[in-house]
């Protein structure tokens, strides 16, 4: 078995509004997902979440979005290619600078939201974040979902020279497919605190979890997302944390 790391989304407050308990998660999270200013996030935001994260010793990934503030990035907007490999390499460079200003570097990238959902949904769409990242950077690797055959998304990875990091939820309900059941649904979010940490060791060991269908559900995955929004869901990450440290204690 390979360490599971823990990412969370990080740094999505914006000027006098905040969101999220990032000092509280920070200690025990392995990569954080810094918003960079479209969805949530400002430049003073994404400095000190940057601070925050190289002090604890956390990858700095970036966490590039539509440009929707309105709507935190949720809502599936209309671009060409083009713009979006342009939105893509904006929102990366702009949180690279305040990095390097602070002698730190991003790690990785995992879009947000409507985006992310977008190109899990969409193969083209998908080349063109994969290409987007490739033109910046191909040694920055990209974090999607992990499903029931993960082959398409690491052909196109292979493709253009960028590695994947498939990443699983620890409380979110799967359909046969892999893909998570639409919140709209009864049953797709898990909120009892001992079946969020019971799915994420079961991720963690490679063990197959049960499909909304009933069915038997295979994840391969790198990384596991957790949540830093409130005190009960930091509770959380740091009990699946110490989970990990004693599976993977040498």
């Amino acid at each position: 078995m390979s360490r599971l790391l823990l990412n969370c989304d990080i740094g999505e407050s914006f000027g006098n509004w905040t969101m999220g308990l990032d000092a509280d998660v920070m200690p025990y999270i392995d990569c954080a997902n810094v918003a960079c200013g479209f969805h949530a996030g400002d430049p003073s935001i994404m400095r000190k979440t940057v601070g925050l994260a190289l002090r604890n010793g956390v990858l700095i990934g970036a966490h590039p979005a539509y440009q929707d503030l309105a709507g935190f990035g949720r809502r599936s907007m209309a671009y060409t290619a083009e713009e979006l490999r342009d939105l893509l390499h904006y929102q990366i460079g702009a949180l690279d600078g305040i990095c390097r200003a602070q002698d730190g570097q991003v790690s990785y990238v995992k879009p947000h939201g409507a985006m992310y959902n977008d190109m899990m949904a969409n193969p083209a769409q998908l080349r063109t974040v994969i290409q987007a990242v490739a033109d910046y950077n191909p040694q920055l690797p990209l974090m999607l979902l992990a499903t029931r055959d993960n082959s398409a998304a690491q052909a196109l990875g292979d493709e253009y020279g960028v590695t994947l990091w498939f990443e699983a939820f620890a409380d979110r309900a799967y359909d046969s497919a892999g893909k998570l059941v639409s919140r709209q649904l009864p049953g797709a979010v898990h909120h009892d605190p001992e079946d969020i940490l019971q799915q994420a060791m079961t991720i963690a060991r490679g063990d197959a979890l049960v499909a909304s269908d009933g069915s038997a559900l295979q994840l391969q995955a790198h990384t596991l997302c957790v949540h830093g929004d409130n005190a009960s869901s930091v509770a959380a990450v740091r009990r699946i944390r110490e989970a990990l440290n004693q599976q993977f204690a040498p």
